[in-house]
């Protein structure tokens, strides 16, 4: 009897190059890739995880953009108010803040933020320096002209070295849950996500609310656990409640 035709498709030839393409990486990927994989060979990285609820951000947000924007030629994001938390949570623990450097700590009395930005070319991380002496529109700003920059690919070396922490906020593309990489020689990185409408028990009762995952991946061989997860519980609460901005509490 005639065998029945086989139905497995026929493997393209040997050598057969038609079906890939093969690109030299640009400087700018392999020094990221470089710095990625460094931090991986080096620290010891945990994530810790935590969740906010952005009920009261949104709705200062809100209440005070039109009058942020016509005042400070800038619109208000959430940004600021991490950025703001940050410094906030890095002052209170200071290990977060801080690195190794052979067999020393060195702790910073200042904070540089490093915010991590598409570019053209990759992903690039310019520093805003001196976060602790900013406010809500310093940050605004800053992080305007430093986008612009990198949006055209004129971003300076200077521009990118020197941060003590690194914010990057993967809820731009859409994504849920992530454990972000520390950006070596830093310590830790905060990784901010997605906002989207869940229930949470709220006083006994479950409500529909705007939840925001967020995460600390940090070295553990400076950082402790306490730190670590203290300081992402500091970060939750004031933007929770951007009262406590204003009152210092």
């Amino acid at each position: 009897p005639k065998a029945a035709p086989s139905s497995a498709p026929a493997a393209p030839p040997a050598g057969d190059d038609s079906r890939e393409r093969r690109v030299p990486m640009t400087r700018m990927r392999m020094r990221i890739a470089e710095r990625l994989k460094g931090a991986q060979d080096t620290a010891a990285l945990l994530t810790t995880f935590n969740e906010v609820d952005m009920s009261a951000l949104m709705a200062l947000r809100a209440k005070h953009k039109d009058a942020f924007e016509k005042k400070h030629g800038v619109k208000l994001g959430f940004m600021s108010a991490f950025v703001r938390a940050s410094v906030l949570a890095l002052q209170d623990q200071p290990a977060v803040n801080a690195v190794i450097d052979g067999t020393d700590i060195v702790y910073r009395d200042f904070v540089d933020i490093s915010v991590a930005v598409s570019s053209p070319k990759g992903l690039v991380v310019p520093v805003l320096r001196n976060c602790q002496d900013m406010s809500f529109a310093d940050v605004e700003k800053e992080i305007g002209r430093l986008g612009k920059l990198a949006q055209k690919g004129n971003l300076a070396l200077e521009d990118m070295v020197g941060g003590t922490f690194t914010i990057t906020n993967g809820g731009v593309f859409g994504s849920l849950l992530s454990t972000p990489i520390v950006n070596m020689p830093q310590s830790a990185v905060l990784g901010m996500h997605g906002i989207q409408q869940r229930p949470v028990a709220v006083d006994g009762q479950v409500v529909i609310r705007p939840m925001m995952y967020i995460a600390l991946t940090y070295d553990h061989r400076l950082i402790d656990g306490r730190e670590a997860v203290t300081a992402l519980k500091r970060i939750k609460e004031l933007v929770e409640d951007p009262h406590r901005f204003l009152l210092d509490v």
